[in-house]
């Protein structure tokens, strides 16, 4: 469902998502959750820098 505002263009995003508040259970969880996942992304960047380093010599082929 599209609208137009008072500008005349259409607006496709009229209807936005109701914010959901959430106990502080739910919080800590997905804090927790977050801080994991940017642990292993962390951890696995640096796996990957140091194996393109050992097998071409450079940090990022082709650049450096």
């Amino acid at each position: 469902m599209t609208t137009i505002t008072e500008y005349g263009k259409q607006n496709i995003f009229a209807k936005e998502t109701p914010p959901r508040l959430m106990n502080e259970k739910e919080s800590d969880f997905i804090m927790e959750q977050a801080e994991r996942l940017n642990g292993q992304a962390a951890m696995l960047g640096f796996v990957a820098a140091l194996g393109a380093y050992i097998t071409t010599g450079q940090i990022i082929p082709g650049i450096f």
